[in-house]
């Protein structure tokens, strides 16, 4: 510990969002008759340069060793200050910031009296802790080059594409037979109307022919350990019965192929061969033999696809196999998973035949759909002159728990009602909703185009929907919230525009990749204004729809922003680590094993030391959260920037009268005397 601290105290304004209620000026003069305060100012906004043009000043005049900023949340700006004391010459865990904006003043906006004597109290604990904080050496490991893609989709893709165009060596692992996601199902896109695949497409190739990509299809991750820099990860390669470098996507065995299955690509409405390529642009262009309806699998017969490759592709030996591989960065591109209406039973999913989704629509009309691009009804393949749109199906709504926009619904919606007017003027097209939502470049100009072609909006969510049983016919009845009446619509089909919800699996994915979700469900970002792209885990980006609802430019912009974080880290070839790790005193450490068990990221291991089995932290692995020390029985275990003593100075300088009693156990007073 440094002798002597000279502490420096600066109690920001941050505008009015602080000063509004709390009297800054007040806890700066307050700070001021603190043990070992030098310096006690307050300023308007610290995190600025002339703020911290102020700080370094300080520091040289006055000799200060050690900073205390209270001002905003820690998430936010405590990269800031630690620069900043490296560029004054200071360790940067000599630095302690306070939060009296997110956890005081924006809390206590009614009682400024309170507010403020908050903010004293929670600039009394800092000084305390400030007091006894020690420098912590800065490390740096080397970094790999390259990266691990997670998904196939635009997002996961453009990430890729972009990595690889810097030099980087990317393994982009795709969970389907086939990269493209959710954008190649599409039709048209919005608000430009161009043919998703054909701009979409080139991509896939570019990325499939790329020296530095490595295309992983038919593969999930299974396990990745390591931190930034430094990740193991294992792969799981399922067989697809067919050998990749032998197959010519010819055909002849799908042709050949006796067997037919519902095609998931076209959301069912299809049909395909057992052995298959998802769609006519898929890549690779491989084919996959579907072991759950192939006559070989299912009843031992057959091999047809086998008699007549020329090329010998098919391979009914093949397993699945483990694939290792150490990449210095990930993006999770895993996208979302589209809303299933079967539980909305007012709307009748899955039982009236003329009621589809929007994702089923798309494929309905797509030129290489099971309809070849012809606008026809499931029911009996009639044209549908009167055609209406629901919207928010599966989205703010309180009963499937999506209370989010999904952000692509309305726009979605408008594209293929256009889509439809253009076609057939005549056709009377109905969009029901509760609001439009047209926030992107050239939307609202696309909404005016939808209105120009006399789509009827209904401003209002249908509360039943009747088939007639004999001609399928459906009727909508709907209170209209503009004209305060009740309708009565009768249509040939309708379209339920879903939501996006969470991909499957990603539970497990937040598991393995040890970050979080939301309270929607979607994978957390570390900031949502200032790192979008990033997660607490250093190193491990995200990118697309599986952040939150988004659209093609949203997702590619998203990934466009991930590729460059990933480069920012890597680029240098090495990757500073954290420093405030856990430690073990090998004299009280029992070999329990209880902190190995709880340790989410495998930092801690066993080792023979002075004639006994002791728990060791690897430094480079640690991550610094914990939960390894609160755990401890034997109280082996500290963290280093935040040891109990650390804490307890802080406890005291909150409540003296408390720590006087006997609050503090005797495993405490033991380790503190150690």
């Amino acid at each position: 510990m440094i002798e002597n601290p000279r502490i420096g105290v600066y109690i920001c304004h941050c505008g009015l969002n602080i000063s509004a209620t709390v009297d800054v000026k007040a806890v700066a003069t307050f700070a001021q008759t603190l043990p070992d305060v030098v310096v006690s100012r307050d300023y308007k906004y610290t995190c600025s340069d002339p703020g911290q043009e102020m700080i370094k000043k300080d520091v040289k005049e006055h000799k200060l060793n050690r900073i205390i900023v209270a001002a905003c949340s820690p998430r936010m700006h405590e990269p800031t200050y630690r620069k900043l004391m490296e560029e004054a010459g200071l360790n940067p865990y000599l630095f302690e910031m306070v939060n009296i904006r997110e956890q005081d003043s924006w809390v206590h906006m009614q009682e400024p009296a309170k507010a403020t004597q908050k903010a004293k109290e929670l600039v009394s604990m800092a000084v305390a802790r400030s007091r006894l904080l020690e420098p912590l050496e800065v490390k740096e490991v080397p970094a790999l080059k390259s990266v691990l893609v997670i998904g196939g989709g635009i997002a996961g893709i453009q990430a890729a594409l972009d990595l690889a165009e810097q030099d980087y060596k990317v393994c982009l692992v795709e969970k389907q037979p086939t990269i493209g996601g959710h954008m190649a199902q599409l039709d048209k896109t919005f608000p430009t109307m161009d043919c998703s695949i054909c701009i979409f497409a080139p991509k896939m190739v570019d990325v499939s022919k790329n020296p530095n990509v490595t295309l992983l299809t038919n593969s999930e991750v299974q396990e990745v350990s390591g931190v930034a820099g430094n990740f193991h990860v294992k792969i799981l390669k399922k067989p697809r019965f067919v050998n990749e470098k032998k197959c010519v996507g010819c055909g002849v065995c799908a042709s050949k192929c006796p067997v037919k299955a519902p095609n998931e690509f076209d959301m069912n409405l299809g049909m395909r061969k057992a052995v298959y390529i998802p769609f006519p642009q898929g890549v690779p262009a491989v084919y996959t033999i579907d072991k759950e309806h192939c006559l070989y699998f299912t009843k031992g017969v057959c091999k047809i696809c086998e008699k007549f490759c020329e090329a010998k592709a098919i391979d009914f030996t093949q397993k699945e196999q483990i694939v290792d591989l150490d990449v210095g960065a990930v993006v999770v591109a895993t996208g979302f998973e589209p809303f299933d209406p079967s539980s909305l039973k007012e709307f009748q999913y899955g039982k009236f035949k003329n009621v589809v989704t929007s994702l089923d629509f798309e494929r309905l009309i797509s030129a290489f759909g099971p309809k070849e691009g012809k606008l026809v009804r499931p029911s009996d393949g009639k044209e549908p002159h009167r055609i209406a749109f629901i919207q928010c199906v599966g989205s703010r709504d309180e009963r499937t728990g999506n209370i989010y926009c999904s952000n692509i619904c309305c726009m979605s919606a408008i594209k293929q009602a256009v889509l439809i007017k253009e076609k057939h003027p005549d056709y009377e097209v109905y969009i029901f909703y509760n609001d439009i939502r047209a926030f992107g470049k050239g939307f609202e100009e696309f909404y005016q185009r939808a209105r120009d072609l006399w789509v009827n909006f209904v401003k209002g969510i249908p509360a039943e929907l009747v088939e007639d049983p004999d001609t399928k016919n459906l009727t909508i009845r709907a209170v209209d919230l503009v004209l305060g009446k009740m309708v009565e619509v009768d249509l040939d089909m309708v379209i339920l525009s879903i939501g996006m919800i969470p991909p499957k699996g990603i539970q497990d994915l937040t598991r393995i990749l040890r970050i979080p979700r939301g309270a929607d469900g979607f994978l957390l970002e570390a900031h949502p204004k200032l790192r979008p792209v990033d997660t607490p885990t250093l190193g491990i980006f995200l990118a697309g729809a599986c952040q939150g609802p988004k659209d093609i430019p949203a997702s590619v912009a998203q990934a466009k922003a991930a590729a460059s974080g990933v480069a920012s880290l890597l680029s240098r070839g090495k990757i500073r680590t954290e420093s405030s790790i856990a430690v073990v005193n090998e004299d009280f450490c029992s070999g329990c094993k209880v902190c190995i068990s709880l340790c989410k990221y495998d930092a801690i291991k066993m080792n023979e030391k002075k004639g006994k089995q002791v728990a060791t932290v690897s430094e480079v692995t640690c991550m610094g959260c914990g939960v390894c020390a609160s755990a401890c029985p034997t109280k082996s275990i500290s963290l280093r920037h935040f040891t109990d003593q650390q804490i307890l100075a802080q406890i005291r300088a909150l409540s003296p009268e408390l720590c006087q009693s006997s609050v503090t156990t005797e495993q405490v007073n033991i380790k503190e005397k150690t």
